[in-house]
């Protein structure tokens, strides 16, 4: 098994940052490749100056970087952006809301249907009865499971990139 990868609080800034949709989805499509403003835009189906936005948002907190700038197919300079980290565990701080909690969903939504049904490699809904200690047992197992993963992620830059999405919540009644 390899080593844990760092978790830390996020800063109030990367908390703010990361409760939009959008900005996940920004961060998502700029780790796979390094894109300017407008190829942001047209992969997301949004206005440039609405994504600018959302970009310097993410750039402010530390979690999108400029990327080397270069000559775009027309010969223009081009000036593209990338995550800062390919993977990173931030926890948010205390009391920071539903707007964070469900913002990775949402995201996870509107990736999936860009994506298409036929891009679902497994699916698994389900239900169980857990204690809280069963919970969070269950919650370390599966991190583990993913920090195995992402730890060696540099070996496989050569495969093609899955997303994916865990949520363990308890039901309400």
């Amino acid at each position: 098994m390899t080593d844990q990868l760092p978790r830390r609080e996020a800063t109030e800034r990367e908390a703010k940052a990361l409760t939009h949709p959008l900005r996940l989805r920004i961060l998502r499509l700029c780790w796979q490749h390094e894109l300017t403003n407008k190829q942001l835009a047209d992969r997301l189906d949004r206005d440039p100056g609405t994504v600018l936005y959302h970009v310097r948002q993410l750039a402010d907190a530390g979690l999108l970087e400029p990327a080397p700038v270069r000559t775009g197919d027309s010969g223009a300079l081009e000036k593209p952006y990338r995550a800062r980290a390919r993977s990173w565990w931030l926890d948010d701080p205390p009391g920071t809301g539903a707007e964070a909690a469900f913002a990775p969903v949402d995201a996870f939504g509107e990736e999936l249907r860009a994506a298409g049904p036929a891009s679902v490699k497994t699916f698994a809904r389900f239900a169980l009865h857990l204690s809280a200690e069963d919970a969070a047992e269950l919650g370390r197992r599966i991190q583990a499971v993913l920090d195995d993963y992402l730890a060696t992620d540099d070996e496989r830059r050569d495969q093609p990139a899955h997303g994916g999405l865990v949520v363990l919540h308890e039901l309400a009644e």
